[in-house]
């Protein structure tokens, strides 16, 4: 029997995907819970899975948008998989004739073009005028005025006679702007994926639809290099994650959230909404673009168990398995330009969340310490709100806050205890 493959549905409010690459051919031989297809929605891109072992027939081609539910594909649920042990030696008779039969008429091909090509052309009668100028050659006219501009006739297409570059040509040509190099000049041109236009959309709409400004400030990470120094092997060792920057951003943000509640706001409307916990969204780059995965109730979490969240979503988002419930939502999110290299940049708002604080580089900077000048690691912070809902004064506050808890972790984010807030 047949089985019918159906689109299902990737999560809420999505009704219908891309396919993004079949994974398989027409005709072959799949087994249950193969990946047989890749298909994109507006928020991530999925793996579609074999429901049963059998012989496929793809009812949809690469680039389709189809609907939630649609059958995609056939599965052939009786046919039989193809034995492992057959030589590819041991054709059968009729096919071993169809493939001489195929050389043959291929060899009568060859014969035919190759004949057709010793056929000498019709040469053209001795009789016919010949012209005074050679083809495509310019008139004395047209010349000089060619040789004024000090364009070459070759790069001129004449219209005249036999191709002739006549005045008015000249006249009309222009000089080149350049000679193409040597090199390859190709290009490519291919359909964006679902999901990379979805994302394109909604970043223009970002622009488009929020008064968003961008804050900007300085944290000295002196403080947070000399306690990952002392305590990130006794950390990984304990607990099997490295002891990064994201939980250091993470907690400081939760504790600026508390201290400024508009910025873990939304606006709904005429109405402002405000969430009294936080669902820290964090973007991270993955094989089909920007993904920006949500640690849920990050408020929670102590670092041990913000750094075990952000490895886990960011393997996910690496290896294509992240989920649409896992990337919704959100009420605030954190960008790492940084590890790109990074200095400074305004990041844009994750509708419809907002705020968004992005980090950078750390660099070695001079910088004034008690009226005289030190070397410190420096990173540049930015925080772009939305101005209708979150005024100067919460936004430049917030961004203090986040570099004060930063700058003084172990007072601020860890109690004064840091064996105790890093679970050691």
């Amino acid at each position: 029997m047949a089985l019918e493959m159906k689109v299902p549905s990737p999560g809420e409010s999505i009704t219908e995907v891309e396919i993004a690459q079949w994974l398989v051919e027409d005709g072959d031989y799949v087994e249950k819970d193969q990946a047989v297809a890749e298909v994109d929605s507006d928020k991530a891109t999925l793996e579609l899975p074999a429901e049963a072992s059998g012989i496929i027939t793809l009812k949809a081609e690469e680039g389709d948008v189809v609907e939630v539910g649609e059958v995609v594909c056939l599965i052939d649920t009786e046919a039989e998989k193809p034995g492992a042990g057959e030589s590819k030696d041991d054709k059968p008779a009729e096919e071993e004739e169809k493939e001489r039969q195929e050389k043959e008429e291929d060899k009568k091909d060859s014969d035919k073009a190759a004949a057709k090509t010793e056929t000498p052309s019709k040469s053209s009668t001795p009789s016919q005028k010949q012209d005074t100028y050679a083809t495509g050659s310019p008139s004395p006219a047209a010349k000089k005025i060619l040789d004024e501009k000090g364009i070459d006739s070759k790069d001129v297409k004449g219209t005249g006679r036999d191709g002739r570059v006549t005045k008015e040509d000249a006249v009309e040509a222009k000089a080149s702007m350049g000679s193409p190099g040597t090199g390859n000049r190709g290009e490519e041109k291919k359909k964006m994926s679902m999901f990379r236009r979805k994302l394109a959309e909604r970043l223009v709409s970002a622009k488009n639809d929020t008064a968003m400004l961008t804050t900007f400030n300085e944290v000295d990470m002196s403080p947070i290099f000399e306690l990952r120094k002392k305590f990130k092997e006794e950390f990984k060792e304990k607990h099997g994650v490295s002891l990064g920057f994201m939980s250091f951003f993470t907690l400081a943000v939760i504790r600026a959230l508390d201290e400024y509640p508009a910025v873990n706001s939304m606006i709904d409307g005429n109405y402002q909404v405000s969430y009294d916990y936080k669902d820290i969204s964090i973007a991270v780059s993955g094989p089909k673009g920007l993904t920006v995965p949500v640690i849920r109730n990050a408020e929670n979490l102590s670092f041990r168990g913000v750094e075990a969240e952000v490895k886990r979503l960011a393997l996910r988002a690496r290896d294509g398995k992240i989920t649409v419930d896992e990337m919704t939502g959100g009420t605030f999110t954190i960008t790492n330009g940084g590890v790109f290299g990074s200095m400074l940049s305004t990041p844009i708002i994750n509708p419809p969340q907002s705020a968004i604080l992005g980090m950078h580089n750390i660099v070695e900077r001079p910088v004034a310490i008690d009226g005289h000048v030190e070397i410190r690691p420096i990173m540049y912070v930015a925080l772009s709100y939305d101005h209708r809902i979150i005024d100067g004064k919460e936004s430049v506050g917030f961004l203090v806050a986040v570099k004060e808890a930063l700058e003084n972790p172990e007072e601020l984010l860890m109690d004064n205890d840091v064996k105790r807030a890093l679970e050691l």
